[in-house]
C-alpha cells in the first residue's frame, strides 16, 4: 500500500498542513473538498479577527513550501482576519500544493476494500477505499493507504435546545435564528439586528464575540438578552490580563464591560426547551422550567459545534462516549475535569484508532470539546505524517509549546448554579473560538 497516496478530507487550515507535511516527507497526499476553494469554512466568518497571530497560524511544513515559491509571509505578530487568513496564506497553500487538492469532492463515506466494519480479515492489509461524490454528479472510489479526516466541525453547530436537540419549534423558526456570529460590518446583515430585541444564547468566545458586536448597534436601539445555560455568569469572560492569548483576554474584558454598562440583559439557568411563534411573528424563548423570554427578533445560537461522524460508519473508531473524541485525547480536553494550562500537546498515539491509518485530526479530533488553537493542529498532523513516513521517533517527539488554551466552562458540571466546578481562566461550550475586531481571535 505504500504506492497509494493518504487522503486528507478538508482543505482548512489542518487539512492543508498535513498535506505539506506528508508531500515534504515524500508521501503523495490527495486532499479532497467539497467546496470550490480552499479555507471555505473560514471563508464563512471572513468578517472576525483571530485570536492567534499570524506568527502562530502558518504551519511549518506549509511555510516552507510557500516560501519556495516566493511567497512573502505577512507580518508576525499581527492578527488576521479569516478572509486575510484565507487569501493570503489558505489559498496560496492550495496553489503551492498542485493538483495534490481536488475541489468539488465530496466523501460521501470510507471503508475497507470489500469489507464493513463487521470483518475482521485483512484490515491491516487491504487499503481504505474513499467514496467521493463530485460536484458535476459523478463518483468515484479512490484507494488510499491512510485517512486524515480534517473537515472540522464547522458544519455541524449545536442547537438552542438545552438537550442537545432542537427545541420544539426550533427548526419552524430557522428564519430567525442563525447559528454564526454574524457579520455587522454588511449593511443587509445589520439589518435585521439594528434596533431589534435580539437573544444571544451560548457561553463561549463566539457568544462573546457577538455580543460584543451587537452592542455596537446600541445607538439604533437594539436590545441585548444574552441567555446562559449555567446558573451565573462565572468565569464565562475569562482571564482578562492573565490570558495567555492577550487577545481573547481582551474580548472578555470588553464583553464584561459591555454587561457592567447595562447593553446586555444577562439570562441565567436558563436551558431552552421550546422557541415559539408571538402574534406578530416574533418568538419567545421557553425554559426546560417554564420561564419565558418574549418578544425576541433574532436568535443568535452560539453553543457549540459537533463532528459530524456519519460517513466514517464503517470504520472502527474508539471514540469517547462523552466528547466523541478519540479515546485517548479525551481525558487532555475534557471541559468536564479540566481548567486552563491542562491541554499537552499530543500526536498520533492520542489520534490512533483501531482501524489501522485512519486519524482525526484538527477540530473534529476535539469532538465536542471547546477551544481548538490551528497550532495543536499542526503538531497533530507533523506527528501522523511522520509516523506514516515511518519515523516514530518524530513522530512521538513534542515539537509544540501551547499557551493556555482555555478548555474550561460550559459542560457537565461548568453548568452548575452554584458553579460546583468553576476554575481555570475562560467560559467555554464552543470549540469555535472567534473575535471581533482589532486584536480578537479564532485559534
Amino acid at each position: 500500500m505504500s504506492e497509494l497516496p493518504v487522503a486528507v478530507v478538508g482543505a482548512g487550515p489542518v487539512g492543508l498542513a498535513a498535506a505539506a507535511e506528508l508531500a515534504e516527507r515524500g508521501i503523495e497526499p490527495v486532499v479532497l473538498e467539497r467546496a470550490t476553494q480552499a479555507g471555505a469554512a473560514v471563508a464563512q466568518w471572513h468578517h472576525v479577527r483571530l485570536f492567534s497571530p499570524w506568527s502562530e497560524l502558518v504551519a511549518p511544513a506549509a511555510r516552507r513550501l510557500l516560501e519556495a515559491t516566493g511567497w512573502q509571509p505577512p507580518v508576525a505578530e499581527t492578527y488576521p482576519t479569516g478572509r486575510q487568513w484565507a487569501e493570503e496564506y489558505l489559498r496560496p497553500l492550495a496553489a503551492a500544493l498542485g493538483s495534490r487538492v481536488r475541489f468539488g469532492a465530496e466523501v460521501a463515506g470510507v471503508a475497507r476494500r470489500g469489507r464493513d466494519r463487521v470483518v475482521d480479515a485483512g484490515r491491516d492489509s487491504e487499503p481504505l477505499v474513499v467514496h467521493i461524490r463530485h460536484s458535476s454528479g459523478a463518483e468515484e472510489r479512490l484507494a488510499a493507504r491512510a485517512l486524515i479526516d480534517a473537515s472540522g466541525t464547522w458544519g455541524s453547530p449545536n442547537p438552542v435546545g438545552g438537550d442537545g436537540l432542537p427545541a420544539l419549534g426550533e427548526r419552524a423558526a430557522a428564519d430567525r435564528i442563525t447559528y454564526r456570529v454574524p457579520d455587522l460590518t454588511d449593511d443587509r446583515t445589520r439589518a435585521p439586528y439594528a434596533g431589534r430585541h435580539v437573544a444571544v444564547a451560548g457561553s463561549g468566545h463566539s457568544a462573546l464575540t457577538a455580543l460584543v458586536a451587537l452592542t455596537g448597534l446600541a445607538d439604533t436601539g437594539t436590545r441585548v438578552s444574552w441567555v446562559l445555560r449555567r446558573g451565573k455568569v462565572g468565569d464565562a469572560f475569562g482571564g482578562g490580563d492573565a490570558d495567555q492569548l492577550p487577545a481573547r483576554g481582551a474580548l472578555g474584558q470588553r464583553a464584561k464591560d459591555a454587561v457592567a454598562a447595562g447593553h446586555v440583559r444577562v439570562v441565567t439557568g436558563f436551558r431552552t426547551e421550546a422557541v415559539e411563534r408571538e402574534p406578530g411573528g416574533r418568538l419567545a424563548l421557553v425554559s426546560d422550567h417554564g420561564e419565558r423570554l418574549g418578544e425576541i427578533d433574532e436568535v443568535v445560537a452560539l453553543t457549540g459545534f459537533r463532528p459530524d461522524l456519519s460517513w466514517l460508519s464503517e470504520l472502527r473508531l474508539d471514540l469517547d462516549v462523552t466528547l466523541q473524541a478519540p479515546v485517548s485525547l479525551a481525558p487532555l480536553i475534557d471541559p468536564n475535569v479540566h481548567s486552563c494550562g491542562t491541554v499537552y500537546p499530543h500526536g498520533v498515539r492520542e489520534l490512533s484508532h483501531p482501524e489501522p491509518g485512519v486519524f482525526l485530526a484538527g477540530m473534529k479530533s476535539y469532538g465536542r470539546a471547546p477551544t481548538f488553537l490551528a497550532m495543536t493542529g499542526y503538531e497533530q498532523v507533523r506527528s501522523i505524517a511522520a509516523q506514516l513516513a515511518g519515523d516514530q521517533a518524530a513522530a512521538e517527539r513534542v515539537e509544540l509549546v501551547l499557551p493556555e488554551t482555555g478548555v474550561c466552562g460550559g459542560a457537565g458540571l461548568f453548568d452548575e448554579p452554584d458553579g460546583a466546578a468553576a476554575g481555570g481562566c475562560c467560559g467555554g461550550g464552543e470549540p469555535e473560538v472567534l473575535g471581533l475586531a482589532a486584536p480578537s481571535a479564532q485559534r
